[in-house]
């Protein structure tokens, strides 16, 4: 289980951005940034960013209606036994860091 603990988040973030480029999820530009496994290994969270940022809530709600086909893309290309439940969320702490980057080259 610890080996499964490391590398699930690391495949989920991978498989998640090639489910996004190949079903074309949105008219944004998705980057998946992160992905987090529960600590039952039940749960996980796939972080994202969208670009333009006034897309985010059109983009999440397609990433939430499309989670039952990510699912059967992980299932069809990982062998990782039981899958975890997905919810897909956006990067705030991303969101923030550029933020920060665009002030800080502006001053």
């Amino acid at each position: 289980m610890p080996h499964r603990r490391e590398k699930l988040p690391e495949l989920l973030k991978h498989l998640a951005a090639e489910f996004i480029e190949r079903e074309k999820v949105s008219r944004a530009l998705i980057t998946v940034t992160d992905a987090a496994l529960s600590e039952s290994g039940e749960k996980a969270k796939i972080l994202v960013t969208v670009y333009p940022e006034s897309e985010e809530k059109a983009a999440l709600e397609s990433l939430k209606r499309q989670k039952r086909y990510f699912l059967e893309y992980v299932d069809m290309h990982a062998r990782i036994g039981r899958i975890p439940s997905v919810a897909f969320d956006i990067d705030e702490g991303e969101k923030n860091r550029q933020r920060i980057e665009f002030l800080s080259q502006n001053h």
